[in-house]
């Protein structure tokens, strides 16, 4: 089944604001001014972060993949409260379900744009990038594209889910 990319982002915007966010809070942790934020539309992209470009390569990384760290965070710690009412305890009321939509929503946006990929691949390919960080950001491009590649097969609403329903339930069995 084939849903048209906007009306996810309109169930999910929660995530796609938090994407954004997370861009800006990597910009601000290396002070790296920005021009404009949208932190969602209707329109392509559903959101965008406007930014100088970073003095380092290796910040324009981070900036770059700032939302997998951010939104794989926010997503768990937003989900984990409501596990154990919803999957052990069966007492879940609306507020519980309503932070597991939010965990899977943030969750599944964690994943870089194409876009970001674009950024990373243009600070990788000059000549005067470190060897290091070659070696970090090709692999790095290609795992982004892998991923929008997985979106088509809802990589992204899988990994939502792993990260906001799985994880809290993997680490309450270990607790447990």
């Amino acid at each position: 089944m084939i849903i048209p990319g906007f009306l996810i982002s309109l169930v999910t915007f929660p995530g796609v604001i938090v994407h954004e966010l997370a861009h800006q809070l990597f910009c601000r942790w290396f002070k790296v001014p920005v021009f404009k934020v949208v932190y969602f539309q209707l329109s392509n992209p559903v959101g965008y972060v406007l930014h100088e470009v970073p003095s380092r390569k290796w910040q324009s990384i981070m900036i770059s993949i700032g939302p997998f760290i951010i939104n794989s965070l926010v997503g768990a710690l937003v989900a984990f409260p409501a596990a154990l009412p919803v999957f052990k305890f069966n007492t879940a009321g609306p507020l519980d379900y309503l932070l597991i939509y939010l965990g899977v929503s943030i969750a599944m946006h964690a994943f870089p744009s194409t876009g970001d990929a674009n950024v990373i691949w243009r600070q990788v390919k000059d000549k005067s990038t470190p060897v290091l960080i070659k070696i970090v950001g090709y692999p790095i491009v290609g795992l982004i594209y892998l991923g929008a590649f997985g979106s088509f097969f809802w990589l992204d609403l899988i990994y939502g889910v792993g990260i906001a329903v799985g994880l809290p339930n993997l680490i309450i069995s270990i607790l447990a």
